[in-house]
């Protein structure tokens, strides 16, 4: 009978090679997550898209000057060209000085949407899993309520009321984008808190907030993560949304959104460059956020890693 050699377990809890063979290296599960998100070539187009935006927005201004703020009646809907290189708008602007600008308002709304967002639900969320009973169902219920009003009605309204602002805009929608998050981390929550080491921590008499803070969340933050893309793609159109429909950032502040609307009147009369690259560019933002956000969540998630 041939005598095959059993493994053994190594000190660091991983099973070591039988005598003779190779002992493979021991990985966490962020290097193996990482790992799949890079061998995801969409992964990596979305990655570099979203660089060159924010490149593009925050460090090109630096190098290209053009007028944003003063009117030019003497530069008004200029073709591109070597003084503009994407043109001017009505108003004297240039347009690829405006688009960094715009550009940079909106990410900026929107990242600050996304992480408040995620900080409140996860808090959120992680007391409601980790209470339970009464209290759990309580919140949860506010969490529907609020799921059940229209977004945009709630923004029109508060930034009617409250006047926008990059910062305000960004609390006001990242003060409804906590609702997901929320109701993600409190699944994560109810499956952690029964795990081995929770209970040895509520033994040894770890406070609550310690226990959220220090085991309960960091074990969430996939699901956080992942849903901070999708929440940065989604505020990115919410941004342009207001701005399109007038209720956004107030001149000379400037979103993608209020570029569309003010362009979108002189499309028919053949000024082009007014309307499709901002365009272009928001579409390119938002399918560079779901791209990273699906490579994320399969990433994160071991049943959808390929083998």
């Amino acid at each position: 009978m041939t005598n095959i050699a059993s493994p053994v377990l190594s000190p660091l809890g991983g099973a070591r090679a039988p005598e003779g063979g190779e002992a493979g290296p021991i990985q966490s599960g962020w290097r193996l997550a990482m790992r799949e998100f890079t061998s995801n070539r969409l992964a990596v187009l979305g990655s570099a898209i979203l660089v060159f935006f924010l490149v593009f927005c925050f460090i090109g201004p630096i190098f290209y000057h053009g007028q944003t703020v003063n009117t030019n009646l003497q530069a008004t809907n200029l073709p591109p060209g070597a003084g503009h290189l994407l043109g001017t708008t009505s108003e004297g602007f240039d347009e690829l000085a405006l688009l960094m600008r715009g550009g940079q308002a909106s990410l900026e709304v929107a990242f600050l949407a996304a992480v408040f967002g995620i900080v409140l639900g996860s808090i959120w969320g992680a007391v409601a899993g980790l209470v339970g009973g009464v209290v759990d169902s309580v919140m949860m219920r506010i969490v529907d309520v609020f799921l059940s009003i229209p977004i945009l009605f709630v923004v029109l309204i508060i930034a009617v009321r409250y006047g926008p602002s990059v910062l305000s805009l960004g609390l006001i929608i990242g003060g409804y984008y906590w609702l997901v998050p929320a109701r993600l981390v409190r699944g994560e929550v109810l499956t952690l808190r029964t795990r081995d080491f929770v209970s040895a921590a509520r033994i040894a008499g770890v406070r609550p907030w310690r226990l959220i803070g220090r085991h309960l969340i960091p074990n969430a933050v996939g699901v956080m993560i992942v849903n901070v893309t999708f929440n940065v793609a989604d505020a990115i159109l919410l941004v342009a949304a207001l701005g399109y429909l007038g209720f956004g950032l107030q001149y000379p502040t400037q979103d993608w959104g209020d570029m569309l609307s003010n362009g979108i009147g002189y499309m028919q009369d053949g000024y082009w460059w007014l309307v499709y690259p901002v365009g272009a560019c928001i579409v390119l933002v938002v399918m560079a956020c779901n791209l990273i956000g699906d490579a994320l969540r399969d990433s994160f998630d071991v049943r959808l890693r390929r083998r």
